[in-house]
């Protein structure tokens, strides 16, 4: 065909030199039209009657080969293949073009793989092992080696050289490998790890101060894991630092069906005194303590008697208190609330008083983890401690206000 244009050409008067490049222009037109036609036949015919029998089939596999576009890239190798197999019209341009049409074919593969690992990624994640062992970092380690080894190939192709001459050369440079890929890395061997330590799964709620996360974890690839925080900003932390560098994982407390509840309500010191006769009268008609003061006077009488305890001096002998009583009340009120674990620690106790008085904590566990719910019943737990810790002749302590010193005045 060469030889055909360019005797038609060289007809017309041109020299023979400008007739072979015109030739060898009109047959790489040529080439380049077939190889376009070619590939658009096979996108708008052969790739449409693909996708429907996809979309018909009972197979989800292929679905997400068709998502993720790979039959779209695979179709760029049919112009590489015209080109390769049309090379030897250009005898003088054959080994190159034929080498340039290698490379680029090896570039589709590349990127065919790519998206093939992408889509066997998206298959995996549709089980639910994928939330505990996710392997998103091991496809992108994967991706890291298929392009390291096309950018080898295409190298060793264009200097007509081994392979394997390169990998020699690439094992003395090790330590610059090292260096550049360094995050990957780390990342690598930290994902390792998470899988296989169990650490960390995708919907695991985590807290990470010191990168301003605290959510949900949406994704765990081969650098970065992305957490969702509860006022839906995203933050994006090193793999590798959840390895180095502490974080809470609230997945324990979900998964036992309880969350803790430690919060503590704090009592004016000057407030806390002996319970006298009037005051445990009143007490008594609150039906939580009711038995529970009848019990105690029964047994400090006993007690005092059988120590002849002198009785015209509160300090001596034993003696009920409003913040003893007062605790008691807390203990049979949680011990009665619908929204508390009863087979769960449950406790009220007195801490070390501080300069914002006594401390009294609340040690509970919740029977929902949905934090809606763990807050609703927290709030209505402490709404009620609250409002009747003067029914106790107690006082909450809070730093003194403006309305506090005009009472004053």
């Amino acid at each position: 065909m060469t030889e055909m244009i360019k005797a038609r050409v060289m007809s017309h008067g041109l020299s023979e030199e400008v007739a072979l490049h015109i030739s060898n222009a009109i047959n790489a037109i040529i080439i380049i039209l077939i190889g376009i036609l070619l590939y658009l036949i096979t996108k708008k015919i052969i790739l449409r009657v693909l996708e429907k029998a996809i979309v018909r089939s009972k197979t989800q596999w292929d679905n997400f080969l068709l998502k993720n576009k790979v039959f779209d890239r695979l179709i760029h190798i049919i112009p590489a293949f015209v080109i390769h197999a049309l090379a030897p019209i250009f005898s003088d341009y054959q080994i190159w073009i034929q080498r340039i049409a290698f490379c680029y074919f090896v570039i589709i593969i590349v990127l065919v793989l790519d998206k093939i690992f992408d889509a066997i990624n998206d298959i995996y994640n549709n089980f639910e092992v994928s939330k505990e062992k996710p392997i998103k970092g091991f496809f992108q380690v994967l991706k890291i080696f298929a392009y390291m080894i096309g950018i080898i190939v295409i190298i060793a192709v264009l200097i007509n050289r081994s392979p394997l001459v390169l990998l020699g050369g690439i094992g003395a440079a090790t330590a610059v490998l090292l260096l550049i890929f360094q995050n990957s890395i780390l990342g690598f061997v930290a994902s390792i790890q998470l899988a296989s330590n169990n650490m960390l799964q995708i919907g695991d709620w985590i807290e990470m101060s010191q990168y301003g996360a605290d959510g949900a974890v949406l994704e765990i690839s081969l650098h970065t894991v992305k957490v969702q925080n509860w006022d839906n900003s995203i933050t994006t932390i090193p793999t590798s630092a959840l390895i180095s560098e502490s974080f809470k994982n609230w997945r324990g407390m979900q998964e036992s069906g309880a969350r803790r509840i430690k919060r503590a309500v704090h009592i004016d010191t000057t407030s806390i005194k002996v319970c006298n006769e009037e005051m445990l009268e009143r007490y008594s008609k609150i039906q939580y303590i009711e038995k529970y003061i009848e019990d105690k006077k029964k047994e400090i009488m006993e007690y005092n008697n059988m120590n002849d305890i002198d009785a015209s001096s509160i300090v001596n002998g034993r003696h009920l208190t409003n913040i003893g009583t007062f605790r008691a009340y807390v203990v049979n009120y949680l011990k009665n609330h619908p929204g508390l674990h009863k087979d769960r620690t449950q406790m009220v106790r007195l801490i070390n008083p501080t300069e914002r008085g006594i401390p009294i904590e609340v040690y509970a566990f919740t029977k929902s983890t949905v934090w809606v719910d763990y807050e609703a019943v927290q709030s209505d737990i402490f709404d009620h401690i609250l409002a009747i810790v003067p029914e106790f002749d107690l006082r909450a302590f809070q730093n003194p206000t403006g309305h506090d010193f005009r009472q004053t005045q």
